[in-house]
């Protein structure tokens, strides 16, 4: 099975990082970036780097952006440039396009230029560390959608040898355990079945919207 190839177009902090990421995973990477040191200092973690400027057509044609299946913009400090390339790729045919966002009315404009998905690295780390401090036994936090939440839970002694029947999560709370990460052993039960028992040390990935994760959360401490 053939594997995504990606371009990430902007090598700042969040760029770099997701670049890096998917090279690690084995994925074609082509990093592109204006600044000649960003480039070097990349080379050697990308499939390939590029020193280019985002808002050249010819630039981007002539380095076959429109051969990779998906395109990151992750351009970082100029909203002009970040709108004008997704627009580029856009008008190249590119498969889908993921755009970082700066402010939410950078992210309204790249809605209505059609990119699949706006991500905002910043806002997202910022919900997701107030959850992770305000929530005790929260671990983890990832919104799916404006209805829907995932999220890592750490057990706590009180349900410690109950059953996923016996905490009835989906009738008492209207949550669903999706998985229990069993940290002593380092494994991972997906899709548990409902006699399934849950030690004090596991983590519960549940999914849920936000008040139901969070009425099961308050259970664990009540």
């Amino acid at each position: 099975m053939k594997k995504n190839s990606f371009v990430i177009i902007g090598l700042g902090r969040f760029g770099a990082s997701l670049a890096r990421e998917l090279h690690s995973l084995g994925f074609d990477v082509l990093g592109i970036d204006k600044s000649e040191e960003r480039i070097s200092e990349m080379s050697e973690y990308l499939t390939h780097a590029v020193v280019a400027d985002s808002i050249d057509e010819e630039a981007l044609r002539s380095i076959g952006v429109r051969n990779f299946d998906c395109a990151v913009v992750a351009i970082g400090d100029d909203i002009q440039a970040s709108i004008m390339t997704t627009i580029l790729l856009k008008d190249m045919g590119i498969k889908k396009i993921v755009a970082k966002a700066l402010t939410k009315l950078h992210g309204k404009v790249l809605e209505k230029i059609g990119v699949d998905r706006i991500v905002f690295p910043e806002r997202d780390m910022g919900i997701r560390v107030a959850h992770q401090l305000s929530t005790p036994n929260l671990l983890d936090y990832i919104e799916l959608s404006k209805e829907y939440t995932i999220a890592e839970l750490s057990a706590s002694a009180k349900i410690n040898g109950y059953t996923l029947r016996q905490l009835d999560t989906r009738a008492r709370f209207g949550c669903i355990v999706v998985a229990i990460i069993n940290r002593k052993a380092g494994r991972v039960n997906i899709a548990p079945a409902a006699e399934d028992q849950v030690e004090e040390s596991d983590v519960l990935v549940v999914i849920g919207t936000n008040q139901q994760i969070d009425r099961f959360e308050s259970a664990l401490n009540a």
